[in-house]
C-alpha cells in the first residue's frame, strides 16, 4: 500500500482517535474530579466526614479500576447502546473509555489533594471560609500541578484504551491497525500507526510536564489564603507579661 492510499485512511482514523479521547477526557475531568474530592472530604477527619459514603464511593471506584478494559467494553454494551444508539464506531467507544477512566482519575485526584498542606485548610477556616471555600481557595489551587500531572497520565491511558477499543470495532487508529496492519498484512501501515501513537503520547507528556513546571512554585504555597497563613506565621509572638 502506497502513502497516497494510506494518507486518507490515517487522517480519518486520527480524527476519530482525537475525538474519542477528547470527549472521554472531558467527561472524565467533569466527573472524576468531584469524585476524587468527595473521597478526600468524606474520609475520617475530612471536612465532610461520612464513613458510610466514603466506603460506598471507595468501593465503586475500586470496582471500576479493577475491571479490565476489554471486559468493560463488553459489559457496557447495553448502556453504550442506550447512550449513543450504537455499539460500533468511535462514538460508542467513547462511553466505555470515559467509564473506565473516571475511577482511575478519581484515585489520582484523591492522592493529589491529600498532598495539600493541612495548614492551608486551617488558615481558610480561621478566616471564616466554609467547605466550598476550602476546596476553591486552598485544595484545588495548591493541588493544581499534581492534578495536571494526573490528567496527563489519564490522557495517555485513554490513548492506549482507544487503540484497544479499535480492535472490537471502536474506530480510530486501533481499528485501522487491526483491519490493515494485521488482517491484510500491511506491515508498513502498522509501523506508521505505531509511530503516530508514540508521537502522540510523547507530545501529551511533554505538554503536561511543561504545564506542571509553570504551575509549580518550588513547593511554596500560593494564593491569598497561603499569603495570609505566611503572614500569620511570621507575626511576632507577644512577650509574656511581667
Amino acid at each position: 500500500m502506497t502513502w497516497d492510499d494510506m494518507q486518507p485512511l490515517l487522517w480519518q482514523a486520527t480524527q476519530e482517535t482525537y475525538q474519542m479521547v477528547g470527549i472521554a477526557t472531558l467527561v472524565t475531568l467533569l466527573l472524576g474530579l468531584p469524585l476524587g474530592l468527595l473521597l478526600v472530604l468524606t474520609e475520617k477527619g475530612g471536612l465532610l466526614q461520612n464513613r458510610p459514603v466514603n466506603k460506598v464511593v471507595g468501593a465503586i471506584v475500586n470496582v471500576g479500576r479493577s475491571l479490565p478494559f476489554v471486559i468493560l467494553l463488553v459489559a457496557l454494551i447495553p448502556f453504550t447502546r442506550w447512550v449513543v444508539g450504537t455499539t460500533i464506531g468511535w462514538q460508542a467507544a467513547t462511553v466505555p473509555l470515559a467509564v473506565g477512566a473516571i475511577p482511575f482519575f478519581a484515585r489520582l485526584v484523591e492522592s493529589a489533594v491529600r498532598g495539600v498542606d493541612k495548614g492551608l485548610v486551617e488558615a481558610v477556616h480561621a478566616m471564616g471560609g466554609g467547605t466550598w471555600a476550602v476546596v476553591r481557595k486552598a485544595l484545588l489551587p495548591e493541588a493544581l500541578p499534581a492534578l495536571v500531572s494526573a490528567l496527563t497520565t489519564t490522557v495517555i491511558a485513554l490513548v492506549g484504551y482507544s487503540a484497544m477499543a479499535g480492535t472490537v470495532g471502536g474506530g480510530g487508529l486501533g481499528n485501522l491497525a487491526i483491519t490493515y496492519g494485521y488482517m491484510r498484512f500491511e506491515t508498513s501501515f502498522m509501523v506508521v500507526i505505531v509511530i503516530e501513537l508514540v508521537i502522540l503520547v510523547t507530545l501529551v507528556q511533554l505538554l503536561g510536564d511543561l504545564v506542571v513546571r509553570r504551575l509549580s512554585r518550588r513547593g511554596a504555597p500560593t494564593g491569598r489564603w497561603a499569603r495570609a497563613r505566611r503572614a500569620d506565621d511570621a507575626a511576632p509572638t507577644a512577650a509574656p507579661a511581667g
